[in-house]
């Protein structure tokens, strides 16, 4: 099945305009439009790009939304997928530029971010949930995952929790998963 890139494009302009709380709140977008209505990519596809958008320079929802295009329509399907999600954003940057010092004094307004605030949290929330599905299968992950949130709050730097969570999978592979075959 090959994806139209005029549709790629239109269902990333939606998950642009609906992306409100940046790159942590893409996971269930994503998997609400390409996985459940479309079919075009897996959960675990969704959760694999959004784990490589985190590993790669830039701003993870951009680098998410091209991996995944790349997947279904190459190049074009990345440059396209990016289009689509940053043009909503930049309408309304543009249309909002003119408004903002009104806008930040207005009490409507703070409420209406105070209600985003909490929709986000929920987002973020559901984004744990989908990559929690996916990569804490088994005893192992979850004695990983253990190790890696008791390290986060006894101050450990990330930089060696992700360490050792490299070598961890790396030897997880190599010798279990090579026992197995």
């Amino acid at each position: 099945m090959k994806i139209k890139l005029s549709e790629l494009f239109l269902v990333c302009v939606k998950v642009g305009a609906l992306l409100l709380g940046g790159g942590y709140v893409i996971v269930p977008l994503l998997v609400n439009e390409f996985s459940e209505k479309r079919n075009w990519l897996t959960r675990e596809e969704i959760v694999d790009f959004y784990a490589m958008g985190q590993c790669i320079p830039g701003i993870i929802a951009p680098n998410t939304i091209m991996l995944a295009g790349y997947k279904l329509r190459g190049k074009t399907g990345a440059f396209c997928a990016l289009l689509g999600l940053t043009l909503a954003p930049f309408v309304a940057i543009l249309a909002l530029a003119s408004f903002v010092s009104i806008l930040l004094k207005s009490v409507i307004m703070n409420d209406i971010f105070w209600g985003v605030n909490v929709a986000i949290i929920i987002l973020i929330i559901l984004t744990v949930k989908e990559v929690w599905s996916v990569s804490i299968v088994d005893k192992a992950t979850f004695l990983l995952f253990l190790i890696a949130f008791l390290a986060c709050i006894f101050g450990v730097s990330p930089a060696i929790i992700i360490i050792i969570a490299i070598i961890w999978g790396f030897l997880r592979i190599k010798f279990i998963k090579g026992e197995q075959k």
